[in-house]
């Protein structure tokens, strides 16, 4: 997946995102790090291609999002967000389901008529992101955050994506189920042979997590290297209030 040059503001105010080029190969797990208003939520909806931008290019897999093959991108991608998404009436395995709708020719959508293997491949993958056979026939509802989040994991895996999004996707939790949920992104990686994007602003969760952080900052990339080059020094740049990016771009590894 690349980003070249994305640019998008909302009104007359300071772009969301001003000029974010980065690469992301796979396997591996990126964290975007930076405080609230740093644009990490813009730059993964516009990856996801629910928002649209005012220029630059995002290419997945070598298809670049367009408009014209926007469905064939983003069947490719799957993304879990901070507050769930998931649909409060139905249960966890039919939420997992959901997922696969893209497959789907619409009697069975409304009939809800899915194939057995999609079936046996949904029950397996709420096995392994820890969810008992009993919390699968739950109501999303019935559920605590961490059970809905695994539930939203289990449901964007189900689609066999290439790259993986995560927005906050442990911003509501406690720091124990925090991090049962990020180790399970990262099994991901190593199991899957997948790409994960995750946003954070939790600095001890990206240094123990990632592969690779890249900093944001009012829109921009300040920091893009290894955990072991982000140092307190960058830490406090990236996270200082007074609004200007200062380049720390320190090569991936």
């Amino acid at each position: 997946m690349s980003c070249r040059e994305l640019v998008k503001a909302y009104g007359e105010g300071s772009p969301a995102l001003a000029g974010v080029s980065f690469q992301i190969d796979t396997p591996g797990f990126t964290v975007l790090l930076g405080s609230s208003g740093s644009g990490k939520t813009t730059l993964l909806r516009a990856i996801a291609g629910l928002v649209p931008l005012d220029s630059g290019e995002i290419q997945v897999d070598g298809l670049a999002m367009t408009g014209a093959n926007l469905a064939s991108v983003r069947r490719r991608l799957g993304m879990v967000h901070q507050e769930f998404a998931l649909v409060e009436r139905l249960t966890s395995l039919q939420n997992v389901l959901s997922g696969a709708a893209a497959q789907l020719s619409w009697p069975r959508l409304v009939c809800q008529a899915y194939p057995d293997d999609l079936r046996r491949r949904a029950c397996q993958l709420l096995a392994d992101v820890g969810l008992t056979e009993a919390q699968a026939n739950r109501k999303a509802r019935e559920l605590s955050g961490g059970q809905r989040q695994r539930v939203g994991i289990a449901r964007a895996l189900i689609g066999q994506p290439r790259l993986f999004l995560a927005d906050e996707p442990v911003a509501n939790l406690d720091p124990e189920t925090a991090s049962g949920l990020l180790t399970l992104l990262r099994e991901a990686v190593t199991s899957r042979g997948i790409g994960v994007l995750c946003s954070l602003h939790q600095t001890d969760l990206a240094l123990r997590y990632a592969d690779r952080i890249i900093g944001l900052k009012a829109g921009r990339i300040v920091f893009d290297g290894p955990p072991e080059a982000f140092t307190p020094a960058v830490a406090s740049t990236l996270f200082a209030r007074d609004g200007a990016p200062h380049a720390l771009t320190v090569a991936a590894a």
